[in-house]
């Protein structure tokens, strides 16, 4: 009997100890708008206006890529608020697979009008790193959040949207500052989308990120205030 308990406490030990390694780690995704940037394009998205009341309003989101960090950042304004939001190597491939999938189901037809909101992340969500700040002198707020891709019919017209999820800002130096982000939604056309996905294609940014690519810092609160 004293045998068999040992045995049984020495089985029960390796399966613990196997679980523990084998547990996916999660990679910390952050980046420094310190670090080199490049320019590497512009592309229109569409935003819901305040309170969402009216009709989606199209704007202007600057794209810009961090060789350091290998992440390519969308830049953009809403609601007087400039946001940084960063991509990894990784949440840009599944990016990819996720526009794959929506213009299969929007030839298809397998489209859910009904859906609503529930379906912004149905093609999968990645981890992303959000900075974002009012004005220059004002705090400026860093987070993880998750980025979440699907779609949403708007007006009875399909888009695919990427669901930027609540980052929250945690101060230790002062608690007045921490702050949480609202959930922002960006709608591209297939055509918007598409641009995207060529700005997020990995051959095109190791070119830039190479030692004789574009190597020019910008300024990243360049013509925004």
């Amino acid at each position: 009997m004293k045998r068999l308990s040992i045995l049984f406490l020495f089985l029960f030990t390796l399966i613990f100890c196997t679980c523990n390694t084998t547990k996916k780690v999660e990679e910390i995704f952050i980046v420094s708008l310190n670090s080199r940037q490049i320019e590497i394009g512009e592309i229109e998205a569409q935003f819901n206006p305040p309170l969402s009341l009216g009709t989606l309003k199209k704007e202007n989101v600057k794209v810009l890529y961090f060789p350091q960090e290998d992440a390519v950042c969308l830049q953009y304004k809403h609601e007087f608020v400039t946001y940084h939001q960063f991509w990894s190597a990784h949440g840009r491939r599944t990016f990819a697979a996720a526009l794959a999938k929506y213009n299969e189901d929007y030839d298809a037809r397998n489209l859910n009008a009904k859906g609503g909101r529930r379906t912004r992340s149905t093609y999968g969500s990645v981890k992303g790193y959000l900075i974002w700040q009012m004005f220059s002198f004002t705090v400026q707020a860093r987070a993880n959040m998750n980025l979440g891709m699907g779609y949403e019919f708007k007006e009875r017209s399909p888009y695919f949207t990427i669901n930027q999820g609540v980052a929250e800002y945690r101060e230790e130096i002062s608690r007045d500052n921490n702050k949480n982000s609202p959930i922002i939604a960006l709608y591209f056309t297939r055509a918007q989308a598409a641009e995207l996905a060529a700005l997020f294609d990995p051959a095109f940014l190791r070119e830039l990120g190479s030692p004789g690519g574009n190597n020019i810092p910008i300024d990243p609160y360049r013509d925004n205030y």
